[in-house]
């Protein structure tokens, strides 16, 4: 792994200003410097080491939980843990004690970003992402001959090193296979990230053992080799066929038909990564690698990550997709000064075909926003017919379904049009009322004969309009509604984010379609 790719991501801390506690000046023998994470029961700080002026990472018990027997006695465990754990792929244990407000523990400082982060705005290639999965696979297996399973992994607690190498972290939840049973009143009790954890471990966490680690790392071995995040939906026909067998394995539901001890796994992931070094194998992987770059790429050209920073407007839109869009295209444009123009898009039929033709949507979708800005006509429904007007003269036998906003900010206006099958929605911030969206449009296609109509909506500061690709069950519509009201006062970032991982199990779904959320809230 080349330094560069992993040396440019910044270690951020992620607070604010109002959640931020009191810096201490000394905790234990070591000299504060920074607040880097505010946890849910402890907090993390930068602080040096005055024997060799060396960074380190202070664990504090958070204050509130300070007479919890039951959590104190969890994080002396995580400090016995780490001490047990003397391995080059997971973080050191330099010392622990108590301090004035409690209990502490000094861990190396890691210099490097989490996995997940890396994982969010790079792709690696199978040789790459497997020699990442082995390191996490030979932290793993010295846990298990000590007697640890870890219980959390995931790629938040994977950490990569500014020379690629991989550090396990947080051992908070772990557990020694010969430990005491716990009380049977806490024998439910969750515990786990649910996307990483196994079957059993979702069940019941004390039925965890070794197998439950290798499960969760197979799904972690998943998403590298996608190169995105999973969400918890798992397409193994993506992968290689000799890959794809190691990973059914290690995913079996019952524990017994999976991998029962992490040096078997280790075992089948060399060998492969050894045969994808022979001169025949290479060749067709560079094939698949290929072939999924060139997808990847050009997902990347019609589900923008590059939201625009518009003064007046935030915006933010999230995917749950797999390795393809499959014909889904988002896109905002600037038509003048204080109009703005967003539209969501989707092909009717979902192959590799739709790609090409997606593209081509794309182009007479930015000839039609062209037009109108010539023109300064600014009605959806007449860019959507020239549009159509583009379409009926294509060779392409392709129908589009779309959604297309036009805020006018001098007027305080959303203009509105759809011909999208999904849900909408308007949130009016002064009367804290969600209302859906609905149009009932025909879907673009090479019938010149189409007419389109718009409605016109207030658009006022603090208002939101969130534009979905699926439609959500009925039984769900008034929960939907109410976390948008509820969330109204957080970013948009987090009202797409949420909509995606809480209504994704409630969509209506139909092939391989993309669940996408955006969301536009005007600012003052």
């Amino acid at each position: 792994m080349e330094n560069k790719e992993i040396a440019d991501q910044p270690t951020i801390p992620t607070l604010t200003k109002f959640e931020t506690p009191i810096i201490p000046k000394k905790i234990g023998p070591y000299r504060i410097e920074s607040l880097l994470k505010k946890g849910g029961m402890s907090f993390l700080y930068l602080g040096v080491d005055p024997e060799n002026a060396k960074p380190i990472v202070i664990k504090v018990l958070s204050p509130k939980f300070i007479k919890n027997t039951e959590v104190i006695n969890r994080f002396l465990k995580e400090a016995d843990i780490i001490r047990l754990s003397n391995h080059p792929n997971i973080i050191k244990l330099y010392g622990q004690g108590q301090w004035d407000h409690g209990l502490y523990i000094a861990m190396e400082f890691v210099q490097g970003i989490s996995l997940k982060q890396f994982l969010l705005e790079k792709s690696l290639s199978v040789h790459k992402a497997l020699e990442i999965i082995l390191q996490v696979g030979y932290a793993l297996c010295h846990l298990h001959t000590h007697g640890i399973i870890h219980r959390d992994l995931k790629p938040e607690n994977i950490l990569i090193t500014e020379n690629g190498q991989i550090k396990v972290i947080d051992f908070g939840i772990s557990a020694l296979i010969n430990e005491e049973k716990e009380d049977e009143s806490k024998r439910k009790s969750f515990m786990g990230t649910p996307v990483y954890m196994s079957p059993e471990q979702k069940e019941d966490p004390k039925k965890v053992t070794f197998s439950s680690d290798i499960y969760s790392l197979a799904v972690i071995t998943y998403e590298l080799l996608l190169g995105k995040l999973s969400f918890g939906v798992i397409h193994l026909s993506l992968i290689p066929k000799k890959l794809r067998l190691i990973l059914e394995k290690a995913l079996q539901n019952d524990p017994k038909k999976r991998y029962q001890d992490i040096v078997d796994f280790i075992t089948d992931l060399s060998e492969y990564l050894k045969s994808y070094t022979e001169l025949e194998d290479t060749k067709n992987q560079e094939n698949y690698d290929e072939r999924y770059t060139s997808l990847v790429n050009t997902d990347r050209l019609f589900l923008t990550k590059d939201i625009p920073a518009w003064k007046h407007l935030e915006i933010a839109a999230e995917y749950d997709t797999t390795i393809s869009s499959f014909g889904l295209y988002t896109d905002f444009f600037q038509i003048s000064e204080n109009i703005f123009a967003c539209i969501l898009a989707k092909s009717e039929k979902k192959d590799l075909e739709s790609y090409i033709h997606t593209s081509i949507f794309r182009g007479y979708v930015k000839m039609a926003i062209s037009i109108a800005k010539l023109k300064k006509e600014f009605s959806p429904a007449n860019i959507l017919s020239s549009i159509n007007t583009a379409l009926e003269q294509d060779l392409m036998d392709q129908k589009f379904f779309v959604n297309l906003i036009v805020m006018n900010l001098d007027k305080d206006q959303i203009l509105y049009s759809n011909s999208f099958d999904s849900d909408n929605y308007f949130a009016d911030n002064a009367n804290q009322k969600c209302t859906p969206l609905s149009i009932n449009n025909p879907i673009l296609s090479k019938d010149i004969n189409l007419s389109f109509i718009e409605t016109t909506l207030n658009f006022k500061i603090g208002d939101e309009i969130i534009l979905l690709t699926k439609k959500i069950k009925s039984e769900k519509q008034d929960l939907i509604k109410k976390q948008i009201i509820d969330n109204m006062l957080f970013s948009c970032h987090n009202q797409a984010e949420k909509i995606i991982l809480t209504y994704k199990n409630f969509i209506i779904k139909k092939e391989n379609d993309t669940f996408a959320s955006i969301c536009i809230q005007r600012k003052a």
